[in-house]
């Protein structure tokens, strides 16, 4: 089989992997877009403390989220009122561990992985966004952090007649009032309680929110596809073809004979990049390396690197925080990776711990019934003439 079908075989059996999740993530940013107040997540998640960061860190480790389904959950939140920071350690701490990842790092990896990997991808989210306070304020677009009305830093009111504020149906005046009142207040400091929601001081208040829970899904749905998908789709595209590459040129089987040291660890961070993996499907990979002869540090720059730093991931950072965050996110949870897998390589030599695993290539293989009707379905509403309809049915006119 020649090299050209074999990149083409495994990029779409990544995309197969990675479908229903994507589909998932989308789902959850489309939730919380219609169900949690702007002005809350604000509140939870908002601000330059440290405690916002961790309670990402905190909320995003036991999530079932993989590399592609985390990012429109986070670019929902960031959207929403989410600080920076927070952001940043929500979308580090969810791909690197969660609850399904744990089970499987115990069966295949034993009980040293267990606890050092999940406690690895929390400090290390929350030492990335506490390190992302130093940087200076993105100087992307308002629109894509603020609340909803801050068009620019010098025009309060969004809803000032503007024929494309009146036609545009992706434009951020044409959300429920509910959003954009609450996401105003948290915006320009006022408390969601004593900011004035009312038709004639709300912001864009002229427009009602849509009533029930189904007509706010689908107002959250139609968010979903049009401002977030269609944003770090073609990231996404380019990170699972660079990965079906990658896999097709170097396979992970190879890696292991490069064995322990820093040259080893510094090989697994670069090949961490191209490599799409989620938590729970390096998890084999990893105990292959392992069982292989690779040191259990650079098994876990593998671990870590892989699901927060691969190219679709940093293309999502790029294109909500601009290039040169997306630089820092990348050299510092490179960093921390380092940092850690000689951490372990030295506790491992120091205490003579054990690390006898077993091997199981097939872990979490995703049906086929579940994975090509979501392929087929993300191909779909990525394709604006055939996602017409739908969003019509979602949001008419």
């Amino acid at each position: 089989m020649s090299i050209a079908v074999d990149i083409v075989v495994n990029t779409w059996l990544l995309f197969l992997k990675a479908a229903p999740w994507l589909l998932l993530g989308l789902v959850i940013a489309a939730s919380i877009r219609a169900f949690v107040p702007q002005a809350r997540i604000a509140g939870w998640l908002g601000g330059r403390g440290a405690w916002p960061t961790v309670k990402a860190a905190l909320i995003g480790a036991p999530l079932p989220l993989c590399s592609c389904s985390v990012i429109p959950v986070a670019v929902g939140l960031h959207r929403s009122g989410a600080s920076r920071a927070s952001t940043t350690s929500f979308l580090i701490a969810t791909p690197e561990t969660g609850a399904d990842s744990v089970g499987a790092s115990y069966a295949l990896l034993g009980p040293f992985f267990t606890v050092v990997r999940p406690a690895a991808a929390i400090t290390s989210a929350v030492i990335t966004g506490l390190a992302s306070h130093l940087m200076p304020a993105s100087r992307r677009s308002p629109t894509h952090s603020a609340g909803c009305c801050e068009k620019s830093r010098v025009k309060d009111d969004c809803c000032a007649p503007s024929p494309a504020q009146t036609t545009d149906p992706t434009d951020c005046c044409n959300e429920p009032s509910a959003h954009r009142s609450a996401g105003a207040a948290a915006t320009r400091g006022v408390a969601p309680a004593t900011a004035d929601t009312s038709a004639s001081a709300g912001c864009c208040a002229s427009r009602d929110t849509p009533p029930g829970v189904g007509a706010r899904l689908a107002d959250g749905l139609h968010y979903a596809i049009t401002r977030i998908l269609d944003e770090f789709g073609l990231w996404l595209l380019v990170g699972l073809v660079v990965a079906g590459v990658t896999l097709s040129v170097v396979p992970p089987q190879t890696l292991a004979t490069y064995g322990s040291g820093f040259t080893a660890m510094l090989i697994m961070l670069a090949i961490s990049v191209p490599l799409y993996v989620c938590a729970t499907q390096s998890t084999p990979i990893a105990t292959a390396l392992l069982a292989a002869g690779m040191s259990p540090g650079a098994v876990l720059v593998f671990l870590l690197a892989g699901p927060a730093t691969n190219l679709a991931t940093i293309g999502a950072v790029r294109q909500e925080f601009g290039s040169v965050f997306a630089s820092f996110y990348l050299g510092c949870m490179s960093a921390c990776a380092l940092a850690f897998g000689l951490a372990t390589d030295a506790a491992v030599a120091a205490f003579g711990i054990d690390l006898a695993t077993g091997v199981d290539a097939d872990h979490a293989v995703m049906p086929l019934w579940l994975s090509l009707p979501s392929a087929v379905l993300l191909i779909a509403i990525s394709i604006r003439p055939v996602r017409a309809p739908l969003l019509r049915w979602l949001k008419p006119a």
